[in-house]
């Protein structure tokens, strides 16, 4: 051995004992199974998948072409559907009409999915039932119309939906951040007769998030802005063991494409959220900062066979068999 390498041998031998300590500190199988079940989440139901490689504009102008998936998003039927096919929950997006109703209605307005136009909180609900919300999905450039005519007054009220899978997981998805959004939900419920209880999350930001929270204690309310500071905050320190801060007592929502980043990934990072009392969501992806559910079967593959929290999927019709365990 030369004197050089003599010289830095001490060096050398402690890299390798911390490179091994960094290992042991995150190594997933070391770190015990999650307890718990997973709930398999249908995002919209039972909706048209669409060309995701086309970037912006209206999707229901240019759907999948074949097949006999027949269903709308974000209705009754669609959600109905999907807990046929094995989703334990479905997540629905929601929006005030002018007379303070809330309704199940992803886009900010009307024109691309249905005969109307305009904003939703433009229109009153008697209005908006008249609608045909099928009428706009075409996979052929606007030549045929498959769904036009099958979605006549099917725009549900989130009171319709509660009654109609009374035993379902539901998440709300508020398209608003007002206070006001917060309060028609919230309404809808005493409307039902249903309580909310930890079958029911809510997705919401701003006043309407704090607003939930004030009218109803305890709710599950989360936040994609809250999830992306605790994991960046987890991939800057998170080698060290340490949970940060902003990962405490939130809902850490995960994308499979960027697991490779997370320290003690996957049990171990399971077994921290755990220990700081937050819940994880899967998603399969994030692309310009809109998440996305499992939209291909080998993406399962990737999801650990342990994982015990809420796994959102965008296409349960072709995957709902797939993905039952």
């Amino acid at each position: 051995m030369t004197r050089r390498m003599r010289r830095w041998r001490p060096l050398l031998i402690l890299i390798a004992l911390a490179s091994v300590a960094l290992s042991l500190v995150n190594a997933s199988w070391l770190a015990p199974r999650p307890e718990g079940h997973l709930t398999l989440v249908a995002d919209r139901g039972v909706g048209q998948q669409f060309d995701r490689a086309d970037p912006g504009g209206c999707t229901a102008a240019r759907i999948r072409a074949g097949g006999d998936n027949v269903y709308i998003e974000n209705t009754a039927r669609s959600l109905y559907e999907a807990l046929k096919l094995g989703a334990q929950a479905v997540q629905v997006q929601v929006q005030r009409s002018r007379d303070g109703q809330m309704v199940l209605f992803a886009d900010p307005t009307l024109d691309c999915r249905t005969n109307g136009h305009g904003a939703i909180r433009d229109h009153d609900l008697a209005e908006l039932k008249a609608l045909d919300i099928g009428y706009g999905y075409t996979s052929d450039g606007g030549r045929s119309f498959p769904l036009r005519g099958r979605g006549v007054g099917a725009m549900p009220t989130v009171d319709e939906v509660l009654r109609y899978i009374p035993t379902a997981g539901i998440v709300f998805a508020l398209q608003g951040s007002e206070p006001a959004d917060a309060d028609a939900l919230i309404a809808a419920f005493g409307r039902a007769g249903v309580n909310i209880d930890d079958k029911y999350g809510f997705v919401a930001s701003g006043g309407a998030a704090a607003r939930i929270k004030q009218l109803a204690p305890g709710a599950w309310v989360y936040d994609g802005a809250a999830s992306k500071a605790c994991l960046a905050d987890y991939v800057r320190i998170g080698w060290t063991s340490i949970v940060p801060a902003s990962c405490r007592g939130i809902t850490v929502i995960v994308p499979l494409d960027e697991r490779w980043k997370i320290w003690g990934w996957p049990y171990r990072f399971f077994d921290r959220m755990a220990k700081a009392h937050s819940k994880l969501l899967i998603y399969g992806h994030e692309h310009k900062g809109a998440l996305t559910g499992l939209d291909q079967p080998e993406q399962y593959d990737k999801v650990p066979a342990d994982f015990h929290g809420h796994l959102f999927v965008e296409d349960i019709y072709d995957m709902g068999p797939a993905l039952r365990r």
